[in-house]
C-alpha cells in the first residue's frame, strides 16, 4: 500500500504543482532586475550556471529566458517530484549531487555545460544548511569554464513555509521580483583556496541579491523589465 501510495503521488503531484505555479504566475506582475546579464551570455553563446536558493524555487521556471536548461536535482523522493514538475515546464534534469561523493553527477553537469546547456543549481540544496552555499556550483564552473549567475526572488505578499529552507510561496495578485547578479568567473581547475573564495563570493552575492529582491518587492524603485499577468 505504501508503494502504491508513493506511486500515486508521483503521478498526481507534479501536474497539480505545475498548475498551481502557472495559476499563481498568471495573477502576478513580475519584474526582472538585471536580466541583461544572462541575455548577454545567451547572445555570446556562453552556457552558464543559474544559481538560486532552494527556498526561492517556486517561480524559478519564469526566471529563465534561454533555450535549454537542465536542473541538478537530488535522487531522493522529493527530488523525483521536482524533476517531474520541471519537465512540465520544458526543463530537463540531471539527477544526483555535485558534492558529497556525487562525482558522476558533477561529470554530467560539466559535460552539459560544455555542450552549451545552461545548468540550474540550488547551492544550499537539497537539505541545507539554509543559505549556505556548497561547493558544487563552483566546482562545475571551474571545470567547465562557465560563469555562475546568482539569482534571487521575493514577492510583495508571500507565505513562508516552516520547512528547513523557509520555502517562499508568493500569494496571488502580488508583485514578484527576480534580481540577477553579475557573473562569477571561477579560475579553470582552481586550487582549494580559490574554490573556497568563489564559494564564499557566491554565498554573499546571493545574500545581497535576496535583500535587494525583498526591497524591490516592498516597493523600492529600480530599473527593471516588468511583465504583467499572462497566459502560460
Amino acid at each position: 500500500m505504501k508503494g502504491w501510495g508513493r506511486h500515486l503521488i508521483l503521478i498526481l503531484a507534479p501536474p497539480l504543482a505545475a498548475l498551481l505555479i502557472r495559476l499563481t504566475r498568471r495573477t502576478m506582475r513580475l519584474q526582472h532586475v538585471g536580466r541583461e546579464t544572462v541575455d548577454g551570455l545567451h547572445q555570446a553563446g556562453r552556457a552558464y550556471v543559474h544559481a538560486f536558493w532552494h527556498g526561492h524555487m517556486f517561480l524559478m521556471p519564469y526566471s529563465y529566458s534561454g533555450r535549454r536548461i537542465a536542473i541538478l536535482i537530488s535522487e531522493h523522493h522529493d527530488g523525483e517530484l521536482i524533476a517531474r514538475t520541471m519537465r512540465l515546464f520544458g526543463h530537463a534534469s540531471i539527477r544526483g549531487s555535485a558534492t558529497s561523493g556525487g562525482a558522476a553527477a558533477l561529470r554530467r553537469v560539466v559535460r552539459a555545460l560544455r555542450d552549451g546547456c545552461d545548468i540550474g543549481f540550488t547551492p544550499d540544496g537539497p537539505r541545507g544548511p539554509r543559505h549556505r552555499a556548497q561547493m558544487g556550483a563552483v566546482m562545475a564552473a571551474s571545470l567547465s569554464g562557465a560563469p555562475i549567475v546568482p539569482v534571487a526572488f521575493s514577492a510583495s505578499r508571500k507565505k513562508v513555509l516552516r520547512s528547513w529552507d523557509r520555502f517562499i510561496v508568493p500569494l496571488p495578485f502580488s508583485r514578484g521580483v527576480f534580481v540577477y547578479g553579475d557573473p562569477i568567473e571561477v579560475p579553470p581547475r582552481a586550487a582549494a583556496g580559490a574554490l573556497e573564495a568563489a564559494r564564499a563570493q557566491l554565498e554573499q552575492r546571493l545574500a545581497d541579491l535576496t535583500c535587494r529582491a525583498e526591497e524591490v518587492a516592498a516597493g523600492a524603485s529600480t530599473a527593471a523589465t516588468t511583465l504583467g499577468p499572462r497566459r502560460v
